[in-house]
């Protein structure tokens, strides 16, 4: 079966009538993303261009680029969101929780849920033993949060044909990696269901930055424009929001009041639901199961 077969077409205005928790409208998510980036290899993405065109290893300017959000920039996003007591999904690479345990400790003690992102940052397709760095990850966090992940994002969103089965086979529930929908859908592997979780490329701050250069306002400007239409259409759905953000980037000072002021416009709503990943997975569930009984007894 091809992976797309897998994914049956499903129409958002088609989709069953769905009520979140307390009646509102729309979930909202965050996703604080923490990389490990190895030195000795070419980064993930950079920032600045090669000297004369050529990539040189070690790069250090590149590597420091990212450390900064290690450094400074995530503890930024987690002030914003410790103060504001908005749950948060920290997608973690599994080798970051061992080389950056400070950050990883400060996480688990605000009761963040941790989200498989993993081993280190390289895309999937890359990584010769997928089963195996599943698993270590999984292992990584399990050890460092408490508890074993439920929910998964992978590098740059990258999967091969085997990477939901194996990903379920290690007990991940939720995927963050299909872009598809502003609802949850759910896909079939041999170890059972693994749903989806609206994520974003577009309320992130990757795109908005680094991809598309925009200027510091402008991840507020969008966040609020994409906040704003699915908290109108909530009124005859619910709708799910993500706000993905990574240390290095909106962890800046010039950057961090855009993403500080975009938590404050949200939260000044009624009817949002602050949500993390596997809180919407198992809210998902759960009312598709009480469609179904009320379908039953009409």
């Amino acid at each position: 079966m091809r992976l797309t077969d897998r994914i049956p077409y499903q129409a958002l205005v088609d989709r069953p009538r769905l009520h979140l928790p307390g009646g509102a409208r729309l979930a909202l998510w965050v996703i604080v993303n923490v990389e490990d980036w190895r030195i000795e290899n070419a980064m993930p993405r950079t920032v600045l261009s090669p000297p004369m065109g050529q990539p040189l290893l070690p790069d250090v300017a590149n590597w420091s680029w990212h450390e900064y959000g290690m450094r400074a920039g995530f503890w930024r996003h987690h002030e914003a969101l410790v103060t504001r007591n908005i749950p948060t999904t920290l997608a973690i690479n599994g080798q970051a929780c061992i080389d950056y345990p400070r950050i990883a400790s400060a996480g688990r003690e605000a009761g963040w849920e941790f989200m498989g992102h993993g081993w280190q940052q390289e895309p999937m397709h890359r990584v010769q033993d997928q089963r195996d760095a599943i698993r270590r990850t999984v292992d990584a966090i399990a050890q460092s949060s408490g508890k074993a992940p439920r929910s998964w994002e992978s590098p740059g969103l990258t999967e091969t044909e085997q990477t939901l089965d194996l990903l379920r086979e290690q007990g991940i529930e939720y995927v963050a990696d299909w872009v598809i929908d502003d609802l949850p859908q759910d896909i079939a592997t041999p170890y059972g269901r693994v749903t989806t979780i609206p994520y974003t490329v577009e309320t992130n701050d990757i795109v908005v930055y680094a991809l598309q250069h925009q200027t510091s306002d402008q991840f507020l400007r969008r966040g609020i424009d994409q906040f704003d239409r699915l908290y109108k259409e909530g009124e005859k759905n619910a709708r799910i929001m993500a706000i993905s953000v990574h240390p290095y980037i909106t962890g800046v000072p010039h950057r961090i009041r855009y993403f500080e002021e975009l938590l404050d416009y949200i939260t000044g709503h009624e009817g949002v639901a602050l949500m993390t990943a596997s809180e919407i997975g198992d809210w998902y569930r759960d009312a598709l199961v009480q469609n179904e009984s009320s379908s039953l007894k009409r």
